[in-house]
């Protein structure tokens, strides 16, 4: 059985669970009627409960983003969808299983999805490379995209990556021009496009599927033009500044919403995705159909534009004096 995760933060709340089952043992193996005390121990649970994951720091968040039982790509898949069919290769060298996708339905509404995907175990990672894709995979994207473009259906992406592959075979391949090409090409499809980040968001890696009309992020996921252990490396020289980077890069879901980068907030089950799938899941179900009914039956061009002007107006700089941007802070 795998050892359980469990974070510092996490402990006082983790301690006092172990406490009330060995209070129930007792109870059960000594036919002791102790009541009361599983109640105020139930109750004393509950408060530490919200007081830890009402008040995380963002590198807090960073460690849920990053649990190895958070939900992932396939995980909502199996969830949200019937009738997906994985389409595989970019039909120039190869298939990269870190970025899956294919046509589903949601609802009955058919859709195409594409999505990072990591593993579970050292096997499975060493599959899916972690979650970090070569140039083929998100070329395979692309011509997903493509694809669906032409049979006018929605495009939803699941980001979840700590960034793209960065070894010599991806550089080899043009992992800087396939992104690029991501980048360009999405800005010119036609059909709503849906990205939500539900774990990692990290720099070009996330970008490459995450040019949408709707941007959403889970609530302990993380956006971000790099990680913060990168952060801490190249601007302090030093790993435990993570939390510190983690503080000032500011890519926590709210601090993203309040300064435009990103539309809505998807709610996650208290302690995090993690603590129950289903329910994450439909709270994502939720949220993307809610997009899917605002921006189906738009004009083509209207959705090549709003996407355009909403990467355009992301950030805040200064023109004559005067501050221009989307900032809401």
């Amino acid at each position: 059985m795998a050892r359980k995760v469990v974070y510092d933060f996490e402990r006082p709340l983790v301690e006092l669970e172990e406490k009330l089952e060995e209070l129930k043992k007792f109870s059960a193996d000594k036919q002791v009627d102790v009541t009361d005390g599983i109640d105020v121990l139930q109750k004393r649970i509950a408060t530490t409960r919200k007081d830890v994951y009402t008040n995380l720091t963002p590198w807090q968040r960073v460690q849920l983003a990053r649990h190895p039982d958070r939900p992932y790509t396939l995980d909502y898949l199996q969830r949200i969808c019937t009738d997906f069919i994985e389409l595989k290769g970019d039909r120039r060298y190869a298939d990269d299983e870190a970025m899956l996708g294919g046509f589903a339905k949601i609802d009955g509404r058919p859709v195409m999805i594409i999505g990072q995907q990591k593993g579970r175990n050292l096997k499975e990672n060493v599959r899916r490379n972690f979650g970090c894709v070569h140039p083929e995979g998100y070329r395979k994207a692309l011509r997903l995209m493509k694809l669906a473009d032409k049979a006018g259906v929605p495009i939803i992406t699941f980001i979840d990556t700590p960034g793209a592959y960065p070894g010599i075979a991806s550089e080899e391949r043009h992992i800087g021009e396939a992104i690029a090409v991501n980048l360009q090409e999405m800005f010119r499809l036609r059909v709503p496009i849906v990205s939500i980040v539900i774990g990692e968001g990290g720099s070009g890696g996330a970008l490459g599927i995450g040019i949408g009309n709707r941007l959403l992020l889970m609530d302990n996921a993380y956006y971000s033009v790099i990680t913060p252990e990168g952060c801490a490396a190249i601007l302090w020289k030093d790993d435990a500044a993570k939390e510190r980077a983690a503080e000032a890069l500011k890519l926590t879901s709210y601090d993203l919403l309040k300064n435009g980068i990103i539309d809505e907030i998807i709610p996650e089950p208290e302690g995090g995705a993690h603590q129950d799938m289903d329910a994450a899941a439909d709270l994502v179900k939720t949220a993307i159909l809610e997009q899917l009914d605002q921006l189906t039956g738009k004009d083509a061009e209207v959705l090549k534009t709003e996407r355009y002007r909403k990467f355009r107006e992301i950030g805040v700089y200064c023109e004559n004096g005067e501050t221009v941007g989307n900032h809401k802070g």
